[in-house]
């Protein structure tokens, strides 16, 4: 199956004729065409797109605090200390850079999902790092964003590895056309990059089920760590899931999107970022192009459908698909 796969996406005909979309396509009829500039700096900057988005009355995760100039770093332990677990990462940061997750401390060791500590002076060392654009796009100077951790479902459990599950979902025009899970690995040190590792899940549109899973582009079935059958994943509340992905299309202003989602515990279904020149991974995680899904949404042209719960019924019912996993893509990790 592997090689039959390798062999489709050798020749760039093969891939016009599956309707992947490269990115140049993405980036002259897609991103130019449908997202304003002028609009970007609502989605670069996560303290933007977290104030947008608690305007329009969608669940983010709690913000603690924000240190902006290098005085403040010392402030650092007086903001987190009633915390038991917190999240540290750069506003205008991308593709997971710069992001450190304390799960548990006791004020002088702080622990990663890992198991490593960490001291007070290794973070307020980070937070300087961030404020010099260590980790922001374009290397401009930053701001830290320190942020409550996300009790994620429990249904989550063996999915993914030391980290969060996040689900992305490319919105066009307002239509979610595709999404995947990402799960972190060992090999991504517990954090949801596709190019460090982690896997990827294609999910269908209609379900929220599992259809096919990727890891370093390469399909798989069984989590590499863990040795969970990927195709079990089946994310709940996957129509408020969607809606909410849909709003954002009104809170943003911008044509093509990529929405990453979390599942609380308590909380349900929350915005974690918004992406204005989202990946071409998911496409690799579906086995699908992008192309055809957003052509049918263009054709629609005058008739398009301007409330968000339309658009999602639009969506799972054109793009519905039929699971793709080979039972004997892998097998199980070693217990």
């Amino acid at each position: 199956m592997i090689k039959r796969w390798l062999e489709q996406y050798a020749s760039p005909f093969a891939l016009d004729k599956m309707g992947i979309m490269g990115m140049n396509r993405r980036n002259i009829s897609y991103i130019s065409r449908y997202n304003p500039r002028r609009l970007y700096p609502l989605v670069d900057d996560k303290l933007e797109t977290k104030r947008i988005a608690l305007d329009a009355g969608v669940t983010v995760p709690d913000l603690i605090g924000v240190i902006e100039f290098q005085h403040q770093v010392s402030s650092l332990l007086e903001k987190i200390k009633d915390w038991p677990g917190f999240c540290i990462k750069p506003a205008k940061g991308s593709g997971g850079k710069g992001i450190v997750v304390i799960v548990n401390h006791d004020g002088q060791q702080f622990v990663k999902p890992s198991g490593k500590a960490e001291n007070i002076n290794d973070l307020e060392r980070h937070v300087s790092n961030i404020l010099a654009g260590l980790f922001s796009l374009g290397g401009k100077p930053d701001v830290a964003l320190i942020e409550a951790l996300i009790n994620f479902d429990d249904v989550f459990e063996g999915f993914s590895y030391e980290g969060v599950p996040d689900t992305r979902v490319i919105v066009f025009k307002g239509f979610p056309v595709m999404a995947m899970m990402r799960l972190s690995t060992e090999a991504s040190d517990g954090k949801a990059n596709l190019h460090q590792g982690a896997v990827g899940v294609g999910l269908d549109i209609n379900t929220g089920k599992a259809i096919r899973a990727v890891q370093f582009n390469l399909p798989i079935r069984y989590h590499p760590d863990t040795g969970r059958d990927l195709l079990e994943l089946k994310v709940p509340y996957w129509e408020q899931l969607l809606s909410l992905s849909s709003s954002c299309y009104e809170m943003s202003g911008l044509g093509y999107i990529g929405t990453d989602m979390v599942l609380d515990k308590q909380k349900g279904p929350m915005l974690l970022e918004l992406n204005a020149r989202p990946g071409l991974a998911i496409q690799t995680a579906n086995g699908a192009g992008l192309v055809p899904r957003l052509r049918k949404i263009e054709k629609l042209g005058k008739k398009a459908i301007f409330n968000p719960e339309d658009r999602v019924t639009f969506a799972r019912r054109e793009f519905a698909v039929e699971v793709q996993i080979a039972p004997s893509a892998k097998h199980p990790a070693p217990s």
